[in-house]
Order: structure tokens, then C-alpha cells, then sequence
């Protein structure tokens, strides 16, 4: 059985979280204080800048806008976090050249943890940020062509220029890591999808064109029902390539 990858979801909190799936937990009337971590200086910039593009009033999910509103939530916050559930990214960090820019950093995912065991204060209210922006421009899409359908059985007719990559009929919870195996036999690791939702499904974007010669193989493990596509850039061709 392979190990558990850590994720770091590059979307923000979605509407995954429904009343029953995601309940809040009682708030103690006195919890101890034992962090310096506060809502006003550190978790709201973190929330505005990661989750309220849906967590807001007019969002897709409930708003955690005001410290009022996301403490009753602290500790499902942490536990969604922790468990990569939240944000819905779906890919594993670390393998493979994905873009990862929405994702919780491993820092980020901590400082929600430690405020949520420190109490979950709110802090000064002269801290918080007069103009917040609730819903923050997302990363920049690169441009992309065709898709070009992955065949684990057959090696890769023509060169492609990948940008990025895309599931299709996936089964939900399934999860595979897709290495691409070049002719002068270089291993090319692509992407390792984690507990696939379809709900939350959307493309992986790389950091940079990935440069398939002709004949290349991609190896999927472990076989799962569904298949996968290559984001060709657009006109067949990309502005740089990676290396392995």
C-alpha cells in the first residue's frame, strides 16, 4: 500500500462543506489562551487571501469573514486542513512540476493548527485590514490547445507540448500517479491525483511546458477506471520546457 501523500489543495474552502459533512464544533466559554497567534493580525489575511472567494456573504459556501463567524468553525478548520480535504487541490505536492499557487503551504496549514490549539483568539480589532478583498483574482491560466487522450497502453504518436493535464471519468477517491517515460528513457513525473473528487474536478496546470518526445510511454499506478488527458499548448508548442 504506497504512503499517504501530503496535499496541498491550491482552491480555496468550497461548497464541499455541507451541514452535515462539515459541523461545527461547541465553542468552550472560557477555552485558555496559550498562543500569540490572533484572528486580526495572522488567520484573517490568511482566510482573505486562501477561502473567502467562497466563504463570504454571496459566496458558494457559508461566510467566514468576521471572527464571529469562523470561530464557531475553528476546529473543523484545522481538521479539514490538516486532512487535505480543504482546499479541494487533489494532487500530491512535490511530484511533479504542477502549479500549486492556491494551495496551502505547509506554514499556512500550521498557523491554522496553532491557533485553533492556542484557543482560537481574536486579538486586537485595530489589526484587522481596513479594505480586505474577498475574492482575490485567481492565478493567471495559461493558454491551451488540444487534449491529447493518454493511452497507458500505447506510447505517445506524436511530441506534445503538455501545459497541463486533466482527468476524465474518474471514479471518485480514486488516486494514481501518472509518470511519463521518455525514449532515452528519462522518467517524467507528472502528477499524483489524491482522493479524486468530480465535484471539485478541474485541471493541473505546470509550472512549465513539459516536452513529451514521440514514443513516449505514461505509466499510471495503480490502474484505476477512468482515463486522463494532456493539455497541449496552444498551436502545439510552449514557451520553455522542464527538465527532469
Amino acid at each position: 500500500m504506497s504512503p499517504k501523500p501530503i496535499i496541498f489543495s491550491g482552491i480555496v474552502f468550497s461548497v464541499i462543506v455541507a451541514a452535515l459533512a462539515f459541523v461545527p464544533a461547541p465553542v468552550a466559554a472560557h477555552d485558555p489562551i496559550t498562543t500569540r497567534i490572533t484572528w486580526t493580525r495572522e488567520m484573517s489575511r490568511l482566510m482573505f487571501k486562501r477561502c473567502t472567494s467562497c466563504h463570504r456573504d454571496g459566496g458558494s459556501s457559508f461566510a467566514l469573514t468576521t471572527y464571529e463567524q469562523a470561530r464557531p468553525w475553528a476546529k473543523a478548520i484545522k481538521e479539514e486542513t490538516q486532512s487535505r480535504r480543504m482546499p479541494p487541490f487533489g494532487a500530491a505536492k512535490g511530484f511533479g512540476e504542477v502549479r500549486d499557487e492556491e494551495a496551502l503551504t505547509i506554514e499556512q496549514i500550521q498557523l491554522i493548527s496553532d491557533w485553533v490549539e492556542g484557543g482560537a483568539p481574536e486579538g486586537d480589532p485595530g489589526l484587522l485590514p481596513e479594505k480586505p478583498d474577498l475574492n482575490p483574482e485567481p492565478p493567471h491560466v495559461p493558454k491551451t490547445g488540444a487534449e491529447v487522450p493518454i493511452d497507458t497502453t500505447t506510447p505517445l504518436p506524436k511530441a506534445v507540448t503538455a501545459m497541463g493535464i486533466r482527468a476524465k471519468d474518474m471514479e471518485d477517491g480514486a488516486s494514481v500517479r501518472l509518470v511519463a517515460v521518455r525514449p532515452d528513457g528519462v522518467f517524467v513525473p507528472l502528477i499524483w491525483v489524491y482522493e479524486y473528487r468530480k465535484e471539485f474536478d478541474h485541471p493541473w496546470y505546470f509550472r512549465s511546458p513539459v516536452q513529451l518526445p514521440a514514443n513516449t510511454k505514461i505509466i499510471a499506478s495503480p490502474a484505476v477506471k477512468g482515463s486522463f488527458v494532456l493539455l497541449e499548448a496552444a498551436g502545439g508548442r510552449g514557451t520553455a520546457s522542464s527538465t527532469p
